[in-house]
């Protein structure tokens, strides 16, 4: 079934590598497609293009397919090109006449549009969760720690003194940042474009402000021509946002991959952590994070490659846009699974305590010993110096201790602060507008 079938057969070859994995992508969607035709139906009624007992009877069978769709009983049959098709077909096949009247003042553009936008914004809550699950580990592992010296690298070079407290803890406020980018893309997409058809609008009486009401939207895509033009706007920039995401988290296993090495020797995984060798009886491999590392690589590949399907697009729906699925669909799930085994791999870590204790990381100290020199009275650049001829000459012999107080040092770690920021930011999603929306609508 094809909504658009004028009674013309399109070659086989043509329909294959038109529809593509458009049946596969849209088992995504087909609870939001679902949704967003309750909302339809019922802003249809309002104005007067359906009668109130066709409503009720299409509410009843969209709820019905709903529950379908959210326990993953939902097929698109062969033949049938996509969700919106199956959902239609399914509709008319129940109760005739009236299923074939869902359609009337939308398009399939912006139906896919607010298909997206439903999907990314349920998605985005589960990002948010566990990324709030990851930052939580990061600051009980850092309070824990924070008493633990490390070095500190520049140029892969031992710098100064570090801390596991500073190291856990500049990851989890390393994702204070991700999630404020997290709630721009929120709220970019918690924007209803339904009604703007196929970009044109609708010569029909559509009531635009009670389907944003009806499925939570803080507020709509008011020109009809921008709303359209927001698909793969919306879906770069929700991606650039889980980018930011996968950066963090990658690096955070870069780093545990170094530290793990016997070269380091800074922590351990457990066993049940690791894998090992078909040769080498010794091994224990931080798999688990260099997979982390390389999906995270191509999580932040995607906006670039979604940047490279819209970049030459003028105004207006082309198909080029049904390749952005395919990649950006799956990618949340991809996301979601790399941060709930970095916070699993985080909570099971076994640190050394003692790491400073080897004379390799003197110099780190060689900082602290200026700094001395300097509290009392010496001017810096004289204390340097001095410090540098002992290092020169093979004299220095540092005392291993720091008191660093100020904000956001190791003596000072502002954990309090950071979750006070983080706190903040989930709070400003305002989620609960929405679960209470769909709720009311689905019930």
């Amino acid at each position: 079934m094809k909504l658009w079938d004028k009674g013309i057969k399109v070659n086989d070859k043509v329909e294959a590598f038109t529809v593509g994995k458009d049946r596969e992508m849209d088992l995504y969607l087909a609870p939001f497609d679902i949704l967003g035709t309750m909302a339809h139906i019922t802003m249809l009624e309002s104005v007067g293009l359906l009668e109130k007992d066709e409503l009720a009877q299409l509410l009843e069978a969209l709820k019905a397919l709903y529950k379908k769709a959210i326990e993953g009983e939902f097929v698109i049959e062969d033949g049938v090109e996509d969700v919106h098709s199956q959902v239609e077909m399914l509709l008319t096949a129940e109760l005739g006449d009236v299923g074939k009247k869902v359609h009337s003042g939308r398009s399939r553009n912006d139906q896919v549009l607010l298909d997206l936008k439903l999907f990314v914004r349920n998605k985005l809550q589960e990002v948010v969760a566990s990324v709030n699950d990851f930052f939580t580990a990061l600051q009980t592992q850092s309070e824990k720690y924070k008493e633990v010296l490390i070095p500190g690298y520049t140029h892969l070079q031992v710098a100064m003194p570090s801390s596991f407290g500073l190291w856990f803890g500049a990851y989890a406020e390393s994702l204070t940042d991700d999630m404020m980018m997290l709630n721009a893309a929120w709220k970019m997409s918690n924007q209803n474009p339904l009604g703007a058809a196929a970009g044109y609008g609708s010569s029909f009486p559509l009531n635009r402000q009670l389907t944003t009401d009806l499925l939570g939207f803080d507020n709509m895509n008011y020109n009809v021509v921008y709303a359209q033009m927001g698909r793969g706007k919306t879906e770069k920039n929700v991606a650039m946002a889980l980018s930011s995401v996968a950066s963090t988290v990658g690096k955070f296993a870069m780093d545990s991959c170094l530290y793990m090495s016997q070269n380091f020797g800074f922590l351990t995984l457990p066993g049940e952590l690791t894998t090992g060798s078909s040769i080498m009886p010794h091994k224990k491999n931080p798999d688990v994070f260099e997979l982390i590392r390389a999906k995270c690589n191509v999580i932040q590949a995607l906006p670039e490659q979604i940047g490279l399907i819209v970049g030459n697009l003028p105004s207006g729906y082309f198909r080029d846009l049904q390749l952005i699925k395919e990649t950006f669909l799956p990618v949340f799930d991809d996301l979601i699974s790399c941060l709930d085994l970095a916070t699993f791999a985080v909570e099971n870590m076994t640190i050394s305590k003692d790491v400073l204790s080897n004379d390799i990381y003197k110099y780190a100290f060689s900082v602290e010993e200026v700094n001395k020199l300097v509290l009392q009275g010496v001017p810096f650049r004289d204390a340097y110096k001095q410090v540098g001829a002992q290092i020169e000459e093979g004299k220095f012999e540092p005392s291993i201790e720091v008191n660093h107080s100020h904000e956001g040092s190791i003596g000072n770690l502002c954990t309090s602060e950071i979750k006070q920021k983080m706190d903040g930011l989930i709070q400003s999603f305002n989620m609960d507008k929405v679960q209470k929306a769909i709720e009311v609508l689905i019930n």
